[in-house]
Parts: C-alpha cells; sequence; structure tokens
C-alpha cells in the first residue's frame, strides 16, 4: 500500500514539474487549464516503452505513425478556446485520449473523433477507466465533423490541415472559436478561427508542429 501511495506521490510531483516547466514557463496562463494537467495520469496515455518521458517536455509516439502532442501545446491550444465550463466541444483526432480527457475537466461535453481505431478503443478504454462520462469517441473522417452533434461551441483539430476544414466552420456555433493547425509538415501555424454569425475571423497563433490531417477534406493519405 506504502508503495503505491509513494508512486502516486512521485507522479504527482512529476505532473507539478512539467506544468511548470514545460507549460507555464512558456506563457501559459490559464489556471483551471494548469490544474488539470496537474491532475490528469499523462503517462497512462503513452506506450509502456516510452512512460518514463510522459512528463518531459516533448511530443511521444502512441503507434499507427500517431503522437501525443508536447504538454505545451496541448496547453496553449485549450487556452485558446478560452472555455468556461458551459462548453460542447468537438475534438478531432482523439489519438489515446489525453486532450479529450483535460478538455473532459473544462467544458461540458467532449465529442471526440479518431479515424484509427485501434486509437480510437485505447481512448475510451482509458476515458471508462478514469471514470468520465461527458466524453465520447467515434471512429470515422474528423474533416466531415460530427453533424449529428452540431453546433459546436468549440472545436480543436490536433492534426496540420491544409486549410480549414469547411465542414468544421459550417458545425461552429454562431459564436464559436475553432483552434487547428494549418499547413504542410515542417511549415505549420496556429490558427484560431471565431465566428461571428456569418462572419469568420481568423488570428495567427504561432508556429506548431502535428501530424497530418488525413481525410476528405484535409490531406489525402
Amino acid at each position: 500500500m506504502a508503495t503505491a501511495r509513494n508512486e502516486e506521490r512521485e507522479l504527482s510531483h512529476q505532473r507539478a514539474l512539467m506544468v511548470d516547466r514545460y507549460v507555464k514557463a512558456r506563457g501559459v496562463k490559464d489556471e483551471r487549464v494548469l490544474q488539470v494537467m496537474r491532475e490528469v495520469p499523462r503517462h497512462l496515455f503513452v506506450p509502456s516503452v516510452v512512460t518514463a518521458k510522459a512528463y518531459g517536455p516533448g511530443a511521444l509516439p502512441i503507434g499507427q505513425k500517431q503522437t501525443i502532442s508536447q504538454p505545451y501545446i496541448v496547453a496553449r491550444m485549450i487556452e485558446l478556446l478560452e472555455l468556461t465550463g458551459k462548453e460542447k466541444v468537438l475534438e478531432i483526432g482523439t489519438g489515446t485520449g489525453y486532450q479529450a480527457v483535460v478538455l473532459s475537466r473544462l467544458c461540458a461535453k467532449v465529442f471526440s473523433i479518431e479515424r484509427i481505431n485501434d486509437l480510437a478503443l485505447r481512448a475510451a478504454e482509458l476515458i471508462r477507466e478514469l471514470k468520465i462520462y461527458n466524453a465520447t469517441v467515434k471512429v470515422f473522417d474528423g474533416t466531415y465533423g460530427w453533424s449529428d452533434q452540431a453546433p459546436f461551441d468549440r472545436i480543436i483539430v490536433a492534426a496540420a490541415a491544409p486549410a480549414v476544414p469547411e465542414p468544421l466552420i459550417q458545425q461552429l456555433s454562431r459564436t464559436g472559436k475553432l483552434v487547428v493547425p494549418i499547413g504542410p509538415e515542417g511549415n505549420q501555424r496556429l490558427a484560431r478561427v471565431t465566428r461571428a454569425g456569418t462572419s469568420v475571423k481568423i488570428e495567427d497563433c504561432g508556429s506548431a508542429e502535428f501530424v497530418p490531417l488525413v481525410g476528405k477534406f484535409g490531406w489525402k493519405e
């Protein structure tokens, strides 16, 4: 029992360090985001061979040529969504579910789409294990969005698109925000799309580095 307690204390300490060194120190200020990232067990979402690096600064492989994003970029993108806790959020690119779990603690509902079956299954399993009841995962081409659950207050895309996928703009609520990396490998920018009625404003929020968003309205395989 004591060993398990010590291990939990050590992991908690590693999470706190990760947030202070690699997230807060790089300018993320949203205290709610920082606190949730101190609590969510990131090590559960990576393969055991890289568990030791789970609380480091980098992105890590999760299989199927996909990655779990670096802690800073997860925090930065979520901060850009400006969540209050009441929103319905669409996430494209579940991976193993880390970002979906962080989001689930910061908004009302998360609908997450993953195109790779094995990853979606793992994510759904972890969401169940962590007793999270406001996040749903499905396997689909995320560039279509999730029309029967639309509109969404916020949309977050965890892969880089050639341009903002049109169906996602259509599925944003009238005052919604969408955060998506745009551009080819090696030259990507983080875009925040804000909808105001029928018009759309796009802000450049700095550089990014993501795997490509593959799909009908993304890059072709």
